[in-house]
């Protein structure tokens, strides 16, 4: 896989059961590009390792005078040099190669996870936690898959070239033999207490970037809370704690890097002294001398290469685990499906609480829980995050159709909707039936004064199809987000449409044309809105109300407003002390203030 074919077709299917197996299944699928970069970091070290034995042999020409070995040691330096070159140029851009297509490879399996869990996912996630892992986790997981193939190339040069001196020169080739796994082991002891800091320092940014996600959400809210202050304090204290754990991690990791500098400088004593008492006695030659010096100087750029992976499987172990931890979660029903993609249609049944949708009708849904409200939309769509009984949509278990099937059904748009940031049509190119023009379906959402907005915040489009979307749209208010995914879902035209509070953030002679708007361009349509909002309630065509988790009455708005005290607690907020107090002496107040309110819509 090389960079220009990226994305992945198909990215495979992840060992998610622990971190350290999820870095082996990224190795095992990269074995090509590890085994090109194993190839070029061989040559490139062995060619640093070769230029010391090319000196060595030069300085003895020179003391024994040999124009022919000078010449010959000339042209061993060079080739070295050339191999030396090629080599680091290609480890360098097959490792950048690894590093790129393994962040890419986790990126893309983190991206599908997230489609098929959907609202799900930050359920059982914390948004920040989301956002740390598909960041910088991944680029800690991508360095250490790409890092173990130059430190297998490292090793195997360290561990050639320790025999070859032993061969060459035995008495000083013992020393450095010993000498050099001392010191590829010496920082072992550290390790476990650098991986630790180095959790700790992650866990609290982790929990900084959450806090700061959490913050830039609710910047609205808080402004008008004049709560501003108090979060950013949070997040001062949040982020100096993770200074001070940065701070630690490094001190330790320096502690480390000092050792590597400090040992390697030991042995280089302890060999020059041992080399010259050598030499005095006849021992060894001057030639000798210089290349198992020079041997061990070079060999120090190869141990760096210990210290890097040690670092990098520190980093990326507990990122591995978090990225693997993500993607273990599964859904309650099976994803693929049991059986054939189709695409079902007729009405829209839920065996749990007992409502139907009928086909081609506009059906309203009234539940005084909005968090019972929004599990059950979640499972009108099918493949639900909980265990349950499967939906229907016409006698066909959404949950035996595979994820993309039933999505396809029944759209489900939730009531805290994203806008993705880039333009107001790449936001409207969704996949869809074709029936239903962008233009239409903003015209529906009642968005003109969005396309405005829009228009003049964006000065160089000239087109308000053109204009840019700020990330999730947080350049406009609420009920300008709620209307453009409202645009968005109708354009899709599925066969069911579930809304889950589609127009709470708008006022109501907005609601009152968003209301008939989506009912002229679903007609034929079957569509579910969760509301408790008259106005939308007005002009359904049926309105189901839900009590304690099931159907407790059917029929039109205004009959249910005469007939059902608890539907009508829930339509006009009264609490339950009111109800008992005002009984049916107030039914006709109610009925004329509702109908007030609509006529002023």
């Amino acid at each position: 896989m090389q960079i220009q074919d990226l994305p992945y077709a198909d990215p495979g299917v992840p060992d998610a059961r622990s971190g350290p197996r999820f870095l082996w299944w990224l190795f095992r699928n990269q074995l090509g590009g590890q085994l090109k970069s194993l190839a070029w970091g061989l040559l490139h070290f062995a060619s640093v390792a070769a230029l010391p034995f090319c000196v060595g042999v030069a300085v003895q020409a020179v003391v024994d005078r040999s124009g022919a070995r000078l010449a010959l040691a000339g042209c061993l330096l060079a080739l070295a040099c050339v191999g030396n070159a090629v080599g680091d140029t290609f480890l360098h851009r097959t490792a950048i190669t690894n590093w790129i297509t393994a962040a890419a490879r986790v990126q893309q399996l983190l991206a599908r996870k997230a489609a098929q869990l959907g609202s799900a996912l930050t359920r059982r996630v914390a948004a920040g936690e989301v956002v740390a892992v598909s960041t910088g986790d991944v680029e800690k997981i991508g360095w250490f898959v790409e890092a173990w193939s130059r430190f297998t190339a490292a090793l195997v040069t360290i561990v050639l070239v320790c025999v070859g001196l032993v061969v060459y020169q035995p008495a000083l080739g013992v020393v450095v033999a010993v000498g050099l796994p001392v010191l590829a082991l010496a920082v072992l002891p550290l390790l476990p207490r650098a991986t630790r800091r180095a959790d700790t320092q992650r866990e609290k940014a982790g929990r900084a970037t959450e806090l700061a996600s959490d913050t830039v959400a609710g910047l609205r809210v808080l402004r008008g809370i004049g709560g501003e202050e108090l979060f950013l304090d949070r997040y001062r204290r949040a982020s100096q704690e993770v200074r001070h754990a940065a701070v630690r991690s490094a001190r330790m990791w320096s502690l480390i890097s000092a050792i590597q500098v400090l040992l390697p400088g030991l042995l280089l004593i302890a060999v020059v002294w041992y080399g010259v008492q050598l030499a005095r006695q006849g021992r060894i030659t001057v030639g000798e001398l210089v290349t198992v010096y020079s041997s061990v100087m070079v060999l120090t750029y190869p141990l760096r290469h210990f210290e890097e992976i040690a670092m990098a499987y520190s980093f990326s172990r507990p990122s591995a685990k978090r990225a693997a931890g993500v993607l273990a979660l599964e859904r309650a029903t099976d994803t693929a499906g049991s059986r054939a993609a189709e695409n079902p249609s007729g009405d829209l049944y839920d065996p749990d609480t007992g409502l139907l949708a009928s086909t081609g009708r506009l059906t309203a849904v009234v539940c005084g829980d909005p968090d019972a409200a929004g599990r059950l939309a979640e499972r009108l769509g099918g493949h639900p995050s909980q265990e349950g009984t499967a939906v229907l949509l016409g006698g066909v278990p959404l949950d035996e159709l595979p994820l993309d099937s039933a999505r396809t059904a029944v759209l489900v748009q939730d009531k805290d909707p994203v806008l993705l940031s880039g333009s107001l049509r790449n936001l409207l190119d969704v996949p869809a039936s074709g029936a239903v023009e962008p233009r239409e379906a903003l015209a529906a959402a009642q968005c003109d004064d969005v396309l405005a907005a829009l228009a003049q915040g964006s000065l160089d489009a000239a087109d308000p199809m053109d204009a840019r979307i700020t990330e999730r749209g947080r350049s406009l208010s609420g009920g300008q987000r709620q209307r453009l995914a409202l645009a968005r879902s109708l354009i899709t035209d599925p066969e069911v449409l579930v809304l889950d509070e589609p127009t709470s953030a708008v006022d109501s002679h907005t609601e009152a044309r968003i209301a008939q708007g989506v009912r002229e361009l679903r007609a034929g349509r079957t569509t579910v809105v969760f509301t408790s909002s008259p106005l939308l309630l007005d002009r359904a065509d049926r309105v189901v109300f839900l009590h304690d988790g099931e159907v407790a009455a059917v029929g039109a708005h205004r009959e249910l407003v005469r007939t059902e005290p608890r539907y009508r607690a829930v339509v006009t907020r009264e609490t339950e002390d009111e109800v008992a107090l005002n009984g049916e002496a107030d039914l006709t107040d109610v009925l004329a203030e509702l109908e007030e309110i609509e006529e002023k819509a």
